[in-house]
């Protein structure tokens, strides 16, 4: 993990110029085959560069005091702005013009109800114009740099990319998607492309609002066209079936202010004059504040697709929005679940590429991850349950999980009954809650949750 710097925390390493000429880039590729795989990420510069680089731009997000007003600075979203950084404009045009091929692949009208087919041909025009698209403007030229073994930077980081809008065999997407654009962001950081913005957290705030927000409505909007299946969804036992970051970003943009940009997230409280965590189960007000927060917005995305009780389709989320010590508290919740549920997931990771920029090297400052029930509970192949191939253990199959952070449980009256929507598969997410708790299925059944072990993440 990156030292501490006068202007952040957590701050991911830019490769000096020096740096990046002698780099050797290679093509990422396919690590985490097993299970057990993932007890070695956890232990990788990749590893501890993903978690770095998510809490830099966490701690951006958190309000500021100012000396001269008695409000806190905030940084909200702010519908069809336009940044003056010409390396987030660039993103934004690329953005767009992925965004622009969907007219190129109307859905087809076959009746289904999962995945349209024409995804595919959508998701085939980007491979093949995405070098082109990469390959224009300041975004081009900083990654025109070819290594010694005459792989090129955009080689590398076109791997990320290309993996985020989701999977055209499956026709899904999911936080691993998710997480594979964060990576490509990642790439560029490393690269220096951003320094053309103030060396503060302004360019921080940049990529999240200008960048990452406009990503997720491209997502939003192919999930919408082509009816994407959440990948490795666990219904309406996960937190949410397609992403995770906006709810970090989002609640971040909530917390209690700091004074400086050298002070600790704070882990509790919220700014003065912010929406109540509660306030998600209201549909008006849900509406009005997803136009200026990434927590909200998310959540009006889920009103979109889902036709039911807030607390039957988003368990979670439901219980989550009881917290009493504020999004501080919501906050710092989020990237211990993000830690558990993402990073330490077999189903989410198993696709993460490795190359030069997120590398399977071990981080020598890393601490070997516990053996907790998120390390344990990971698939295992024949071979490595039999003893053949690398050492591994015969471990329990993975079991759902709820939110490890929340304190008590928040639930809703028992009457009434409300069918989830027509995506989410048959099963826990099927009927009434009194219905499954009469089946011994849902929270309040009597039945007793897997106590769960939060693994340590040393970025965390």
């Amino acid at each position: 993990m990156a030292s501490p710097t006068a202007s952040n925390l957590f701050t991911l390493q830019i490769l000096s110029p020096s740096q990046i000429a002698s780099h050797t880039f290679t093509k990422p590729s396919k690590l985490i085959n097993e299970g057990h795989h993932v007890h070695h990420f956890l232990t990788t510069t990749a590893y501890t560069d993903i978690g770095t680089f998510i809490l830099q731009l966490n701690h951006a997000l958190c309000p500021r005091t100012q000396p001269s007003s008695p409000s806190a600075l905030v940084f909200p979203l702010v519908p069809g702005s336009s940044s003056s950084i010409p390396s987030i404009q660039a993103l934004q045009a690329l953005l767009s013009s992925i965004e622009a091929l969907i007219e190129q692949a109307p859905p087809d009208p076959g009746p289904r109800r999962f995945g349209n087919i024409s995804f595919r041909a959508w998701f085939a025009l980007v491979e093949e114009k995405l070098d082109t698209l990469l390959g224009q403007g300041i975004l081009g030229e900083a990654l025109s740099i070819k290594g010694s073994n005459l792989v090129t930077a955009r080689d590398e980081v076109h791997s990320y990319l290309l993996g985020s809008f989701g999977s055209a065999q499956r026709l899904d997407y999911g936080t691993g998607h998710e997480l594979s654009f964060v990576a490509f962001l990642g790439c560029l950081w490393k690269l220096a492309y951003f320094t053309d913005g103030k060396q503060s957290p302004d360019i921080e705030r940049e990529i999240v609002l200008n960048v990452i927000e406009p990503y997720l409505k491209v997502v939003r909007k192919l999930i919408l066209t082509y009816t994407l299946e959440p990948a490795g969804s666990h219904g309406v036992w996960g937190l949410d079936d397609h992403s995770f970051v906006p709810y970090i970003f989002g609640s971040a943009q909530l917390t209690r202010p700091i004074s400086s940009d050298t002070e600790p997230m704070p882990l509790e409280g919220s700014v003065e004059g912010a929406i109540k965590p509660s306030d998600v189960t209201k549909p008006a007000v849900v509406e009005d504040q997803r136009q200026t927060n990434m927590y909200f917005s998310a959540i009006g995305f889920i009103n979109d697709v889902k036709k039911a009780p807030f607390w039957e389709h988003s368990p979670m989320l439901f219980d989550i929005s009881g917290i009493r010590f504020g999004w501080g508290k919501i906050n710092k919740g989020m990237i211990k679940m993000f830690n558990a549920e993402v990073l330490s997931k077999f189903p989410v990771v198993q696709h993460f590429p490795f190359g030069s920029l997120f590398s399977w090297d071990v981080d020598p400052s890393a601490t070997p991850p516990t053996q907790s029930v998120h390390i344990t509970n990971q698939p295992l192949t024949t071979a490595v349950s039999t003893g053949a191939g690398q050492s591994g253990v015969s471990l329990p199959s993975v079991t759902g999980t709820a939110a490890p952070w929340t304190q008590g449980t928040r639930m809703p009256p028992l009457s009434g009954s409300g069918t989830p929507h027509s995506r989410v598969p048959p099963g826990p997410s099927t009927g009434s809650l009194a219905s499954r708790q009469s089946r011994g299925e849902g929270p309040g059944s009597g039945s007793t949750a897997p106590q769960m072990t939060i693994t340590k993440a040393p970025w965390a």
